[in-house]
């Protein structure tokens, strides 16, 4: 049987929610700003990171920011 992750908002608290939906409204409306990463998320029995900054508009359980996948790839997405 395969484990499930969490929707996002399951992990996040308020003020972090907060965070994220403000990053998300300024990139949408065109703001020229590089937010700083709200959470990092990892799972512990591999070396994957996720640095995020916002949600995506929309879609509350989307997320954008960095992810390195332990691979020493990372990318933005």
């Amino acid at each position: 049987m395969a484990l499930s992750s969490p929707p996002l908002n399951d992990l996040l608290t308020p003020d972090q929610r907060t965070a994220f939906v403000a990053n998300g409204r300024w990139t949408t409306a065109g703001a020229d700003i590089d937010p700083s990463p709200v959470v990092k998320l990892f799972k512990p029995d591999t070396d994957a990171t996720w640095l995020l900054t916002e949600l995506e508009a929309g879609e509350p359980d989307r997320a954008f920011g960095l992810c390195d996948l332990g691979l020493r790839f990372p990318e933005l997405g």
